[in-house]
């Protein structure tokens, strides 16, 4: 970081100071307090435990709770996972055992962020009460709200079951603002029609940011052997969240939408695994990043290669701290209607870089325009007037600079 020193990289987010806006999400890599205080060893900021019920007798989970997707290199045996689906449940471990830790990590780690994330069902407020208390007590510096668990937890009235009802979400949400004196965030479900709704709605009730999204509903594939849907429980299966790379885009969404429509502090969670990610969510809107996946497939030192390449581009492109990139992109973002429908573009070849794979041949061919033509040489051509310049060819290419759109 010593080529760094000019660039901030601490944010204030919801009142609350963090040295970096990376933040382990709460799930598998906070399931202990012992592993959260390595994290905060290796660079962390700050973390948001694994979720906390106030009966932890009740949580039982299933092996394998696991399932992947991911690029596969049948020459090198390896694959790369792009996708995560999880049915794991909120912690397993005693309220009093957590609040004896959050306790503990507030007292070692004085300059890190504890995060105590809480869930109950929506019937009363006790529970609720109870669990923020009893946090703040301890020591969290934040209570985030598991309105969004898309898993499981629903079957019980819990998560998303609230998450996806506007009033409901309103209603925790001020039962939970008016109970401590702490930050409270609501953490969204992307399993609803208008995200930014509910966001709003949490605000209104007294949250002081949102915290976006949870996994994704899903159902990641079927074993074709045993005709099982992954991941196989004893020759059953059940929909669990679905978490990496695959859904970044659609917390992207969520986050723009949250920040242009509420104007909220906004914390973003979906697929962040490297600085880039992080870059594109801050541009978003964005204040601090929670991460999740990225951790399971590659460990805690990836906060390393985060901290110094966001670092970097913000130097790069002339940001002075985290506050003056957030929400840097929004402007940009405009309904469809104020487009710019007529700059034409088309697309151009340049064959001394091609490898001749046929993939924007073929692609033009079977769902372009039939633009380009290749020839008995396999040079490749575009026929001007028929590209109408959708840029199928230039996403299917797979080398750098071979095809380019140009007025």
């Amino acid at each position: 970081m010593a080529d760094n020193v000019d660039i901030d990289l601490s944010i204030d987010f919801c009142g609350v100071k963090f040295k970096n806006p990376f933040i382990l999400a709460s799930a598998p890599p906070t399931t202990t307090g012992s592993m959260i205080g390595r994290a905060f060893k290796a660079g962390w900021a700050g973390a948001v435990t694994k979720t906390l019920v106030e009966d932890a007798s009740t949580i039982i989970n299933v092996t394998p709770r696991l399932a992947s997707l991911g690029f596969k290199d049948p020459e090198k045996r390896k694959k790369k996972n792009y996708a995560l689906e999880n049915i794991e449940l909120v912690t397993d471990r005693e309220l009093s055992v957590w609040l004896k830790e959050i306790e503990e990590l507030r007292t070692k780690y004085p300059d890190h962020v504890v995060i105590a994330s809480i869930m109950d069902d929506a019937s009363e407020p006790e529970g609720w009460q109870r669990m923020a208390k009893k946090c703040e007590d301890a020591g969290a510096n934040i209570i985030e709200l598991n309105l969004s668990c898309p898993h499981g937890m629903p079957e019980r009235g819990m998560g998303s079951a609230i998450g996806q009802n506007a009033e409901l979400s309103k209603r925790v949400t001020g039962w939970v603002a008016e109970a401590v004196n702490i930050p409270v965030i609501a953490k969204m479900t992307p399993n609803v029609t208008e995200v930014a709704l509910v966001a709003e709605v949490c605000m209104e009730a007294g949250a002081k940011g949102i915290s976006a999204i949870n996994t994704v509903a899903a159902i990641i594939g079927v074993d074709l052997d045993t005709l099982v849907p992954l991941p196989n429980v004893s020759g059953f299966s059940a929909h669990g969240g679905l978490s990496g790379p695959a859904v970044k885009p659609i917390a992207l969404k969520a986050i723009a939408s949250i920040a242009k429509e509420t104007g909220a502090p906004v914390s973003g969670i979906g697929g962040i695994t490297t600085w880039e990610d992080a870059a594109e969510f801050i541009l978003l809107g964005a204040s601090t990043l929670q991460v999740c996946t990225a951790v399971m497939f590659y460990g805690y030192s990836i906060i390393d290669d985060l901290n110094s390449g966001l670092a970097q581009y913000m130097k790069k492109k002339g940001f002075g701290s985290i506050t003056d990139m957030v929400g840097a992109s929004l402007d940009k973002l405009v309904s469809f209607g104020d487009l710019d429908n007529k700059t034409r573009r088309k697309a151009y070849i340049d064959n001394s870089l091609c490898i001749q794979c046929d993939a924007c041949f073929i692609s033009c061919r079977d769902a372009g325009y039939q633009a380009i033509t290749r020839g008995s040489d396999k040079v490749y051509k575009v026929t001007e007037k028929l590209c109408t310049g959708c840029s199928l060819c230039y996403q299917v290419c797979p080398v750098d600079g071979c095809i380019s759109l140009k007025p």
